[in-house]
């Protein structure tokens, strides 16, 4: 089948590399020429394991291509992606430019039957609204069908979730529509994958939904782990209690500074934005984002407190930058939060992070020093803080790490390291509801 994917963003190369290793003939569409130019030798401009290993089979093999020419790529292929940014705007309802901009794209060179597939994350409604710009745009009979089939891609694991998915959620109300899109995600069938088909109103909730729950979820075990701070339980066991039960599952039980990422900040504003446009006052989801954002500046009073309060000229060693390990994604890292709100309280800094140095260091600037590892970060530091969980953070030698400290305290804002372990090697370690 021939696929066009436009926008070669995180989403729109994972989707085109993904859908070339099904066997399909794919061209993957971007304005920008530098970026087409670097895709199309294989290399990736974000950091996503085992992608470029992906993306490079795919285009040796003759099944990916990336180009700037998004007329050719829609005249030639029979589904096309929707797959461009659809960032915030001030008052949190996502910006629709782009989407509209290759709906009118599409409706000018609509030359036989097409399937335009909304993969970008968008608001309900917005299928019916590519449907009637295609309609009053194009200039020819030719018909077309309106699908949405929203990503569920985790940054870091991307690869392996188009590839192993917890399902496939198609929206349309189309018969033609439905029966290709099953036929392109034929090899997901032979694994058993689970396909929700409902209506384009329901699927494009489904997304906002799904990523609204587990940013409620964080949002509650932080509340649980604050309030194990006060009464001086312990937070893990908690979790780890409340995990076991069936019903409510173990994953996105993890206390931390808060959530970020391209996601969760933007589709629960999002999604509030919807509600209040139907008339709804969405409590929960509301009480969601008050609750990360309170939580990110506790982040940044632990650390202080730790430090006795005063944090002018004070030395501090912090790990991680991105808003989670195995990306070099900064967009709304809580952890960058932590750290530009420390130098602002007048901390010297010494950051590492294994993947979003350059990200950081583009907001950060000369505020910090930027270190070569973990242990580079931590010399003559008063305050060591992890503040994203990779795993190399949770494997550092201690010992070392205690050597090359000019202070002994420990700032666990992931709950990476064991408490007794810290404080039987001498370290005063502060954790997130961790006694």
């Amino acid at each position: 089948m021939r696929v066009a994917v436009v926008g070669a963003g995180y989403v729109g190369v994972v989707t085109a590399a993904g859908f070339a290793e099904f066997g399909n003939e794919v061209v993957c569409v971007d304005k920008v020429p530098e970026k087409v130019e670097m895709l199309s030798k294989g290399e990736i401009p974000f950091y996503e394991p085992g992608l470029q290993e992906l993306v490079g089979k795919n285009l040796k093999e003759g099944r990916l291509v990336f180009t700037t020419d998004a007329p050719q790529a829609i005249l030639d292929s029979l589904v096309i992606f929707i797959a461009v940014g659809t960032p915030p705007r001030g008052d949190g309802s996502a910006d629709l430019s782009y989407v509209e901009e290759v709906a009118k794209e599409i409706a000018r060179n609509l030359n036989e039957y097409k399937v335009v597939v909304t993969k970008s994350t968008v608001p309900v409604g917005t299928s019916q609204r590519i449907k009637e710009i295609i309609n009053i745009s194009k200039n020819n009979n030719t018909g077309f069908d309106v699908a949405s089939n929203p990503e569920f891609l985790r940054e870091g694991s991307a690869v392996y979730d188009f590839m192993h998915p917890d399902r496939v959620v198609i929206g349309t109300d189309s018969d033609a529509a439905k029966a290709i899109l099953r036929d392109l995600y034929r090899p997901l069938y032979l694994r058993e994958t689970p396909f929700v088909f409902t209506d384009l109103k329901t699927s494009e909730l489904i997304k906002y939904a799904s990523n609204s729950f587990l940013a409620m979820k964080i949002s509650f075990i932080n509340e649980i782990a604050n309030l194990c701070d006060a009464l001086g339980a312990d937070v893990h066991v908690v979790a780890k209690g409340m995990g076991l039960d069936g019903r409510i599952g173990s994953k996105f039980l993890h206390p931390g500074p808060g959530y970020g990422g391209s996601c969760f900040p933007k589709d629960t504003l999002a999604l509030l934005r919807m509600a209040q446009d139907a008339g709804y006052h969405f409590h929960l989801v509301d009480a969601t984002v008050q609750v990360n954002q309170k939580q990110q500046e506790r982040a940044v009073e632990k650390v202080c407190q730790a430090v006795g309060g005063d944090l002018e000229g004070v030395v501090i060693g912090f790990l991680g930058l991105s808003f989670k390990p195995n990306t070099d994604d900064i967009r709304e890292s809580p952890a960058l939060y932590v750290a530009k709100r420390l130098i602002e309280e007048g901390a010297s800094l010494r950051v590492f992070d294994p993947a979003a140095m350059k990200n950081a260091s583009q907001v950060l600037g000369d505020g910090c020093i930027y270190c070569r590892d973990s242990y580079h970060a931590a010399e003559g530091a008063k305050a060591l803080v992890v503040a994203t969980e990779w795993n190399q953070f949770r494997n550092l030698d201690l010992v070392k790490v205690k050597e090359v400290m000019n202070g002994g305290i420990i700032v666990d804002l992931r709950n990476v390291y064991e408490p007794d372990k810290a404080r039987s090697l001498g370290f005063r370690y502060v954790g997130m509801g961790r006694r």
